[in-house]
C-alpha cells in the first residue's frame, strides 16, 4: 500500500509541476526532474527503488515504440549518413571524451569511466520528442534529430554493456566480441520477424479490450525477448514498431486507430512523468552516499561531464556538417547537409 500511495503522491506532484511548465514554456521533462529533486529533499520523502532492467523495459520500450511508429523506414534510408554521424560517431566520441574526463579528473577505472560516458552520451528519446515540438525546425533537421534519438540508445547500450561486462569479468573478450557483432543485425531481424508475427494476431483483436491489452503485452514482450537473446532491444523495438506502422493502419478502422492512439498517448505520457520524477528523486540517494568533503568534488565533476557532452556534440556537429557540405559539393553525397540556421534549437535538443 505504501508504494501505491507513493505513486499517487508523485502523480499529484507531477500535476502541479506541469502547470508552470505549460505556462512558462519549459520542457516538461526538465520541470519533472527538478520536481523530483525537490521532493527527494523532503525528510519524509519515500525511498523508491526500481530494478535497472525493469526501468529500461518499463520506460524506454514504450517511448521507443511510440517514436519509431511515426518514423517511416524510407526516412532513415534517405538520411543514413547524418544518422550514422549523430547516432553512431557522436555517441562514441562523447563516450570517449567523458571517459577521459572520468579517468583524468575523478580517477575512475577505465571500464567505469566508459560506462559513465555511455550513460550520458545519447539524448533521451522522450525528452528529444518533447523538445523538438517546441521549435520551428526544418523538416529534415527534425526528422534526423528524431531518428537519432531512436538509434543512439542502441549504440550507447552496447558500449555500456561491454564496459560493465569487462568491469565485472562476467564474460570473456572471446565471447563478448561476437555477441556485440550480432546484437545489432540480430535485433533488427528479430524486430521485423516479431512485427509480422504481431500482424497475424493483432488485426483479429482490433477494437476489443483484449486487443488493447495485447498491444502492451506484445510491446513489452518484444523488449524482454530481445534482452533474453542478448540482442539490441532498442533496434528490435524500432524495427518492430516500423513494421507495425507500415502494415497495421490500413487493416484498422479509423475508430480503432483513434482508440489505440489515445490509449498509447495517455500511457506513455504517464510513464514519462514517472520516469523523470524518479530520475530526479535519485539525487537524494546519490548525495547521501557521498561524504561531505566529496560532495563539492562530485558537483564539479558533474559540471565537467555536462560541459564535455555539450562541447563535444557541438564541435562534432559543426565538423560533420561542414564535411557533408564538401561531399555534397563534390557530388559524393547527393543529399544536402543539415541546415544550421537554427542550430541553437538543435543544440538545446541535445542538452
Amino acid at each position: 500500500m505504501a508504494f501505491f500511495e507513493s505513486m499517487l503522491t508523485l502523480m499529484l506532484v507531477a500535476l502541479i509541476a506541469l502547470q508552470p511548465s505549460r505556462r512558462l514554456g519549459i520542457p516538461y521533462p526538465t520541470m519533472l526532474a527538478i520536481a523530483g529533486v525537490l521532493v527527494a529533499m523532503l525528510p519524509w520523502a519515500p525511498a523508491i527503488s526500481i530494478d535497472p532492467a525493469l526501468a529500461l523495459a518499463l520506460f524506454i520500450a514504450p517511448a521507443l515504440f511510440d517514436a519509431a511508429y511515426d518514423l517511416p523506414p524510407r526516412t532513415l534510408k534517405q538520411n543514413w549518413i547524418p544518422l550514422i554521424s549523430l547516432a553512431g560517431i557522436a555517441v562514441v566520441l562523447t563516450t570517449a571524451a567523458v571517459a577521459w574526463v572520468g579517468v583524468a579528473y575523478a580517477g575512475l577505472p577505465v571500464a567505469a569511466a566508459i560506462a559513465l560516458g555511455a550513460i550520458v552520451a545519447p539524448p533521451d528519446a522522450a525528452a528529444a520528442t518533447a523538445m523538438l515540438g517546441r521549435f520551428n525546425l526544418p523538416r529534415r533537421t527534425f526528422t534526423v534529430l528524431k531518428g537519432e534519438s531512436l538509434l543512439n540508445d542502441a549504440v550507447a547500450l552496447l558500449i555500456f554493456g561491454a564496459a560493465v561486462a569487462a568491469a565485472s569479468g562476467a564474460i570473456s573478450a572471446v565471447e563478448l566480441v561476437p555477441r556485440l557483432a550480432l546484437a545489432a543485425p540480430g535485433g533488427i531481424l528479430l524486430g521485423i520477424l516479431l512485427g509480422y508475427v504481431y500482424m497475424r494476431i493483432g488485426p483479429r483483436l482490433a477494437g476489443t479490450l483484449g486487443g488493447s491489452l495485447f498491444e502492451f503485452v506484445a510491446t513489452f514482450g518484444v523488449w524482454v525477448i530481445a534482452e533474453r537473446l542478448h540482442l539490441s532491444a532498442v533496434l528490435t523495438m524500432v524495427a518492430y514498431a516500423m513494421v507495425i506502422a507500415r502494415e497495421m493502419p490500413e487493416r484498422q478502422s479509423a475508430r480503432n486507430r483513434l482508440h489505440s492512439y489515445s490509449i498509447w498517448e495517455a500511457t506513455i505520457f504517464m510513464l514519462n512523468v514517472l520516469a523523470f520524477l524518479l530520475m530526479g528523486m535519485q539525487a537524494r540517494t546519490t548525495v547521501l552516499q557521498l561524504y561531505q568533503h566529496d560532495l563539492s568534488s562530485a558537483i564539479v565533476f558533474a559540471g565537467l561531464v555536462f560541459l564535455t557532452v555539450v562541447l563535444v556534440r557541438m564541435a562534432w556537429l559543426l565538423f560533420s556538417n561542414r564535411l557533408l557540405h564538401y561531399l555534397h559539393a563534390a557530388g559524393i553525397f547527393t543529399a544536402p547537409p543539415l541546415r544550421l540556421a537554427s542550430c541553437s534549437a538543435l543544440w538545446s535538443c541535445k542538452v
